[in-house]
């Protein structure tokens, strides 16, 4: 029986000292997991695979979102989702021009609980190789088991501060 104690005995220190270590505080993983979840969602959501399906959209954004484009123009999930429907359909057969493509960088989630704040600089490449870059940030909050966006701003970056 005595054996048996001292592996326990130590597993107790051992974590009591990891428990010390981090102030007591408990929220830590938590915090590390919100910046791991919301950042892999964020680049997911960028990939054309993801980003341009209306379902990537519907699991992006919460349904009272305010969206304030690059352009200033303030909209709402619903009016994102629209664009989709009103998107022409490819002929059948016709491969689709190719969009651009989105990747995000400098990327920082702040959790503050069930809400998380978000900033990144967001780079688009379009096909005939124009590069150009805005600065983004979003709020998301944590609802049924699952992050989404309520509120987003993109501001593009002049090409004179690139």
């Amino acid at each position: 029986m005595q054996t048996l104690r001292s592996p326990l005995l130590f597993g107790l220190l051992i974590l009591a000292a990891t428990f010390n270590a981090y102030g007591g505080n408990a929220n830590v993983s938590d915090a590390d997991r919100t910046r791991t979840e919301i950042s892999k969602m964020l680049n997911t959501f960028l990939t054309p695979a993801v980003n341009n399906t209306a379902a990537g959209h519907e699991r992006f954004w919460a349904d009272d979102l305010v969206y304030t484009s690059s352009m200033g123009k303030v909209m709402g999930k619903a009016d994102i989702l629209k664009s989709f429907a009103e998107e022409p359909k490819s002929e059948p057969g016709k491969k689709a021009e190719p969009g651009p493509v989105f990747t995000a960088e400098d990327i920082l989630v702040r959790p503050y609980g069930d809400t998380a704040a978000l900033t990144f600089r967001l780079v688009e490449r379009d096909p005939d190789g124009k590069v150009s870059y805005f600065r983004n940030s979003g709020t998301f909050l944590l609802r049924h088991g699952k992050w989404q966006a309520v509120t987003w701003q993109a501001t593009r970056v002049p090409a004179e501060a690139k």
